[in-house]
């Protein structure tokens, strides 16, 4: 995975920001193991959906959670699997294509 090391992205308050399976990281941020296997999460499911729908989805997907208990973000399905998965750096050699799909639904899976 490329590491863009910049001052204007991501914005201030966020440390790394996975466009396109690039990591653009801010310059002041360290990046760990266990954030780098979350990233790398992301590109594999980046890939799996062409890219654009990817970013189709994760927006549709947030504007939908918005209107759902509990915060947007925290369950869209990307990032339900990626932060479940995270701390397991062998994640991605067992990993099941489409395994985002499974969080889904509302609560932890």
């Amino acid at each position: 995975m490329k590491i863009v090391r910049n001052s204007l992205t991501p914005f201030k308050g966020f440390k790394a920001i996975n466009l396109f399976g690039v990591l653009f990281v801010r310059k002041e941020c360290t990046i760990s193991k266990v954030d780098l296997n979350h990233e790398m999460i992301h590109t594999v499911q980046i890939k799996a959906l062409f890219y654009l729908f990817f970013y189709l989805w994760y927006v549709v997907e947030w504007l939908i959670r918005l209107c759902m208990p509990g915060n947007a973000y925290d369950n869209i399905s990307f990032e339900k699997e990626a932060y479940e998965n995270e701390k397991c750096l062998s994640f991605l050699q067992e990993r099941k294509s489409f395994n985002f799909l499974k969080y889904l639904r509302n609560g932890k899976n």
